[in-house]
C-alpha cells in the first residue's frame, strides 16, 4: 500500500492511500464544518421549555405526589406572570441595545470584524435561555391550581428559579461578550486569532523549505476543476486528501485559487497537471472548503487585514482617531515578528519518496510586509504619530529578525522616509515624523542601539 507524506506547519503525516480511510477521513471533513445555525439555538430552547412545561409535572404528580409546594396559589401566579412579563420586557430591551452596539461598531472599526461577536454562541444561547424562562413561567401558571386543587407543583416552582438563576448568569456573560466591543479588545482578539494560526500553520524558519525536482511548468494540464453557483470564497483547502490524491494518478495537483480568493461562475479552482488516469472531479471537490466569507482557518493574511481595517477606518477624516491606528500597528507588529521567524515558504508539498504532488499559493514576506504597511502608509501619511509609530516597527524587526528578511524591511524602511519626505513641508516636522516612537508621540528612540540577531 503506497503512502503519501504531507509536511504541513510543524506536522509531519503519513496518509495511507486506502480508498477507505479517505473516504473516512472525508466524511470526519464534513462533519467538523457542520454548524448550527444561530436562530436553530434560541427555538430548541424554546421547544425544550414548551416540552418540559406539559411533561415534568405531570409526570411530578404521578411519581411525586406528595411533594407539594407551600406557597400560596396566589402568591405563585404572581411570581409567575412577573417574571414572564419581566422576562419579556428584558429580553427586547437586551437586545435591542445589543444590536445597537454592533452596528454602531460594524461602522467605526469594521463590518467582517464585528460579525464574529455577532454570530459568538453566547449570543444564541442567551436569547434561547430568556425565552425558555419566559415561555416556561407563563406556560407554568396553567398547571397552577389545577383542577382546584389549591396545590403549586414544587417541581415546576424550583424550574423556574433553575432558569431565572441561568438568565441571570447569561445576562451577565452577554454583557461580557459585548465589552469585547471595546476597541482594544477588538484588536487583541484579532491578533490573538492570527497568533493562533501562525502558530498551526508555519515551521521554524530553522527547518529548509521543502524541496522538489520541480518542473510542473511542464507537465501537460489533463483536468481543471471549476466553480459553479454563486459566489464564494476559498477557506481551506485538505492537503492530506489532495496528496492521496495525486499520488493515486501520479500527477501533480495546482491550487489556482489561493486561501482567502473570491470564487465566481466558472472561476477555476485547480488544475491536475499529468497523471495516469482522470481523478474523480467530486473527490476533487472535496478536498476544498468553500464558504460565504474569509475565515482564520487557514488564512494567516486575514487577521492582518482586518487589523489595517480597523487602522485605516481611524484614520478617515470622519473618525480621525490616530492613536486607534497605533494601537492596530503594535498588533500587525506582533503578528510580523511572528511570521518572520516562520519558513513562510510552503508552496510545494511533496510525497515520501520528494516527487512534487500538490502546488498551493501562500503569501511570502513580502506580501505580508504590503499589506500591513502599504494602506496605513497611505493614509496616514500626514500623520506624525502613526509614522513616527511605522517607522519605530520596521526599525525594530529589522534588529530582530533573520538576516534574509532584512532586504524587503529595508525597502520599506525607505519607502516610509519617501512617505515623510513628500507629506511634510516643514523641517521640523520633517524632522518629527522621521523619528522612531513606539507610541507614535511617546519616547524618541533616536539614540537606540539595533544589534543585529543572533
Amino acid at each position: 500500500m503506497s503512502a503519501a507524506t504531507v509536511e504541513y506547519g510543524n506536522v509531519s503525516v503519513t496518509a495511507p492511500q486506502e480508498p477507505r480511510r479517505r473516504g473516512l477521513r472525508k466524511l470526519a471533513r464534513k462533519l467538523g464544518s457542520v454548524q448550527i445555525r444561530p436562530w436553530l439555538i434560541p427555538m430548541l430552547y424554546a421547544l425544550s421549555a414548551i416540552g418540559a412545561t406539559f411533561t415534568i409535572p405531570r409526570f411530578a404528580s404521578i411519581f411525586l405526589s406528595k411533594f407539594v409546594s407551600t406557597i400560596s396559589v396566589g402568591a405563585a401566579i404572581g411570581i409567575y406572570s412577573a417574571i414572564a412579563s419581566g422576562m419579556i420586557a428584558l429580553t427586547g430591551i437586551v437586545f435591542s441595545l445589543a444590536f445597537v452596539m454592533i452596528q454602531f461598531s460594524a461602522s467605526a472599526y469594521s463590518p467582517r470584524l464585528v460579525l464574529w461577536v455577532a454570530r459568538d454562541p453566547v449570543m444564541s444561547h442567551a436569547l434561547g435561555v430568556f425565552t425558555a424562562t419566559f415561555l416556561y413561567a407563563l406556560t407554568a401558571l396553567a398547571w397552577v391550581d389545577r383542577n382546584n386543587s389549591g396545590q403549586v407543583p414544587l417541581s415546576s416552582l424550583w424550574i423556574v428559579v433553575f432558569l431565572l438563576l441561568a438568565s441571570i448568569a447569561m445576562f451577565i456573560s452577554l454583557i461580557h461578550r459585548i465589552g469585547m466591543l471595546q476597541v482594544n479588545r477588538m484588536l487583541i482578539f484579532t491578533g490573538d486569532q492570527g497568533r493562533k494560526i501562525i502558530a498551526g500553520l508555519y515551521p521554524p524558519i530553522e527547518i529548509p523549505a521543502a524541496q522538489s525536482d520541480g518542473g510542473a511548468d511542464r507537465i501537460p494540464i489533463t483536468q481543471t476543476v471549476l466553480h459553479h453557483g454563486k459566489p464564494r470564497v476559498l477557506q481551506a483547502v485538505d492537503l492530506h486528501c489532495l496528496v492521496q490524491l495525486a499520488v493515486h494518478s501520479g500527477s501533480v495537483i495546482e491550487m489556482v485559487a489561493a486561501i482567502g480568493d473570491s470564487l465566481l461562475d466558472s472561476t477555476p479552482i485547480l488544475r491536475v497537471l499529468g497523471g495516469s488516469h482522470p481523478l474523480a472531479e467530486a473527490d476533487l471537490r472535496n478536498a476544498v472548503e468553500l464558504g460565504g466569507e474569509r475565515t482564520f482557518e487557514q488564512d494567516p493574511k486575514y487577521a492582518i487585514r482586518l487589523l489595517v481595517d480597523i487602522a485605516i477606518k481611524a484614520l478617515s477624516p470622519a473618525v480621525n482617531d490616530p492613536t486607534t491606528a497605533v494601537q492596530a500597528l503594535d498588533q500587525i507588529e506582533d503578528l510580523l515578528l511572528r511570521l518572520g521567524v516562520r519558513r513562510l515558504e510552503l508552496g510545494a508539498f511533496c510525497d515520501q519518496q520528494g516527487a512534487l504532488r500538490v502546488v498551493v499559493s501562500f503569501p511570502s514576506w513580502e506580501d505580508f510586509l504590503r499589506l500591513a504597511f502599504d494602506e496605513i502608509r497611505f493614509y496616514g501619511a500626514s500623520s506624525v504619530q502613526v509614522m513616527r509609530r511605522m517607522k519605530a516597527v520596521v526599525s525594530e524587526m529589522i534588529s530582530i529578525l533573520p538576516e534574509e528578511r532584512h532586504a524587503a524591511l529595508k525597502h520599506w524602511q525607505e519607502r516610509l522616509q519617501s512617505t515623510v519626505d513628500r507629506s511634510f513641508g516643514d523641517a521640523e516636522d520633517k524632522l518629527e515624523a522621521s523619528t522612531e516612537d513606539r507610541q507614535g508621540l511617546g519616547i524618541a528612540r533616536e539614540g537606540l542601539v539595533h544589534r543585529p540577531a543572533g
